[in-house]
């Protein structure tokens, strides 16, 4: 893009992230990172406008520990604002405690929320101003859409109402329009909506510059005029952006504006946070809050990370649940693809790492499913293949053997006992006569993501106290010799 009168241009560097789901070690790295930009921007503070912001869920679930670091991390980080994601609903009990530790603000264009709920609008803004060196951004925020469907029951379904997609598009627009008219044309929107629905927002709306994104977890790198480069309504460009999930990666993106507030250039890079150091002082603090870390044991070695982590056979999630059938003596052990949060490493591993796999600390029931629950559930998760963002995910399992398609359709799948022995199950007429002792977490086992199937009261046998990171820990302490993770062929991907 040829640019004009190049030196009256606005320069403007962007620091984000999204999705952190609680992962310390990843926070730690990322600080390390910030440092670096900090340093790079250190003889041009005047020539450049620099900015850190996200675009939510770096909390997750209701552990007042998890939450805190969350929330230190990015005060340590320097955030300016972000978008109240999901999992910033999450807090029941501790929302009073963790929010007045928020020294970056809360933003949220698009919900209501009831007064003296601790989310009120005393602490969740519609938007921002913030100046850099005598510029002025406005800073808007957005919850998303689907904010009931992916969260726990509890103050969120009862106290936080979320506008419809037309009516948060509007008001989204009101709020850019009162930022214009006190004379602001840099705008930026911190979505916790999705990468789908901010194309739209970009296209539909006008006065928006940069959409700053999460919740649907995709990795957008680089510039792609027709994915995240579009243009307004009133034929601007609109930058979008996402750095995927759990901490594995932040973003830096460098604009150019004109006198209009018109993006003239853009850059967006992508880094890996596994290229950076963790940050020692970070680190320290948040060994301190952690407290002592027990060694469990050792790993030989392990599968890579994935590159979709909804939707591909993953070693790491059967160990996790071959650790869970082993510990719990069970049929089954089910295992969401959502719900681990990183993977195994060679080395040494101790009760943090475990924990910053499976960081949702949510108990684990038993329950007596029939084969027709538990087909049913995997059909829901199997459209996860043809689904908006993979969503829910696929199921991960001890216990189980099947086939899916790339079209989203479960083609088959059998039982396997702890011989070794395969029944095959079928999936066209599944036995209801038919039970198998499973365990799986709560989220799922209240029927939450559209698992209504497995939502069975009546059939619940048992609730533990711990999650399966628990069973993990059992497990690792009781082997003698350094553990080697493996992918096998439990789940098999076929194309229609």
């Amino acid at each position: 893009m040829i640019i004009q009168n190049q030196n009256l241009n606005i320069k403007t560097s962007i620091f984000y992230i999204n999705d952190y789901h609680g992962k310390a070690i990843n926070m730690e790295r990322t600080m390390t990172a910030a440092n670096g930009f900090d340093s790079s921007h250190k003889n041009n503070k005047t020539e450049v406008d620099t900015f850190k912001l996200s675009s939510g869920d770096i909390q997750l679930g209701d552990n007042y520990q998890t939450n805190q670091l969350a929330v230190m991390f990015q005060n340590m980080l320097g955030i300016t604002a972000s978008a109240a994601g999901n999992h910033e609903y999450d807090m029941q009990a501790n929302a009073d405690s963790v929010l007045k530790l928020i020294k970056y603000k809360l933003l949220a264009n698009n919900v209501n929320i009831k007064p003296g709920n601790p989310f009120s609008k005393q602490i969740t803004k519609n938007s921002i101003i913030a100046e850099r060196n005598g510029h002025k951004y406005g800073i808007i925020g957005a919850s998303p859409l689907d904010l009931h469907q992916r969260s726990k029951d509890g103050i969120v379904q009862t106290e936080v109402q979320v506008l419809p997609p037309k009516e948060a598009l509007n008001s989204i627009q009101k709020e850019v329009d009162k930022l214009e008219a006190q004379g602001i044309n840099k705008i930026i929107l911190l979505s916790h909506m999705g990468y789908t629905i901010d194309k739209i927002v970009a296209q539909q709306t006008k006065g928006i510059d940069v959409i700053l994104g999460g919740h649907s977890h995709d990795l957008v790198e680089g510039i792609k005029e027709g994915e995240n480069l579009q243009y307004s309504k009133i034929g601007e460009p609109v930058v979008i952006t996402q750095g995927g999930r759990d901490g594995k990666n932040f973003g830096i993106l460098n604009l150019e504006f004109d006198k209009n507030g018109i993006i003239k250039k853009v850059q967006n890079n992508i880094a890996n946070t596994r290229n950076f150091p963790r940050y020692a002082p970070t680190k320290y603090v948040f060994d301190k809050i952690f407290g002592e870390q027990k060694i469990l044991g050792s790993i030989k070695a392990a599968p890579p990370p994935l590159h979709n982590d909804l939707i591909e056979p993953n070693g790491h999630a059967y160990f996790i649940t071959d650790c869970v059938r082993k510990d719990l003596d069970c049929d089954i052990a089910l295992l969401a693809a959502a719900h681990i949060r990183g993977y195994f490493e060679a080395g040494k591993i101790d009760t943090r790492t475990i924990y910053d796999i499976l960081p949702f600390k949510t108990h684990l029931y038993r329950i007596n499913y029939s084969e027709k629950d538990i087909v049913d559930a995997f059909k829901v998760a199997a459209k996860s293949f043809v689904n908006i963002s993979n969503k829910p995910g696929i199921f991960y399992a001890s216990g189980l053997k099947y086939t899916v398609s790339d079209k989203g359709n479960l083609l088959s799948m059998s039982f396997v006992d702890k011989t070794g022995k395969e029944t095959p199950i079928n999936i066209n007429n599944p036995r209801t006569d038919k039970f198998y002792t499973t365990v799986l977490n709560e989220y799922c086992a209240q029927g939450n993501d559209g698992f209504k199937t497995l939502y069975k009261p009546d059939k619940t046998l048992k609730i533990y106290d711990f999650s399966a990171a628990k069973c993990v820990e059992n497990i690792l302490l009781s082997q003698k010799e350094p553990v080697e993770i493996k992918t096998d062929d439990r789940i098999k991907i076929v194309h229609e």
